[in-house]
């Protein structure tokens, strides 16, 4: 999973559903806590629907990060948090105002604020946020770590080593071997 250009397209596929259901484990428990949250919220509050649903949505977004980070993409490269934190507080950002944009739009555009409807429609809102996020995140946040290079057992041989040319003076052994430096 790390090293996503390796391997056949068989193997990278694989490698992508581990991924998917990594992240789908951790979104899972972001949604049950996000949804925990908002109508933990809704009822024992008085906050507008679109305000309460920013509280949970942040709620969330902190128990995923703690998800994605040891679980999902442990494997992942470790930029610090220097780099690493601010780039998934953008990108979830923009998922909170994907996510709470839908519940917005149904609340205040077309007046469904009952329990099921605004249920309905933050649900729909992390659906279409949790696309975002997953390339946000694979591609910007937790990035794939390099291919290593090969080390000198795995490295081909040059040309010159395996086979010395036609008609040359040298063959055997002694042709592959490296020229002596001067002054010997």
């Amino acid at each position: 999973m790390s090293t996503p250009q390796q391997g056949s397209a068989l193997d990278r596929l694989r490698g992508l559903g581990r991924e998917v259901a990594k992240f789908g484990a951790v979104g899972g428990v972001g949604v049950l806590v996000n949804l925990g949250v908002f109508n933990l919220i809704r009822h024992t509050t008085d906050l507008q629907v679109v305000r309460a649903s920013v509280i949970a949505t942040i709620v969330a977004i902190v128990t995923n990060y703690i998800g994605f980070r040891y679980f999902t993409y442990r494997d992942r490269a470790r930029t610090g948090s220097s780099r690493e934190l601010p780039l998934f507080a953008a990108f979830s950002v923009i998922g909170l105002v994907i996510e709470n944009g839908v519940l917005y739009t149904a609340t205040y555009g077309f007046g469904w604020d009952g329990p099921l409807a605004t249920n309905v429609f933050k649900f729909i809102g992390i659906g279409t946020a949790t696309v975002f996020r997953f390339w946000s995140y694979r591609t910007w946040v937790f990035k794939a770590l390099p291919e290593p290079a090969p080390t000198a057992a795995q490295a081909p041989a040059p040309a010159s080593v395996v086979a010395a040319p036609r008609g040359g003076a040298e063959s055997g052994p002694s042709a592959a071997r490296a020229p002596e430096p001067a002054g010997k």
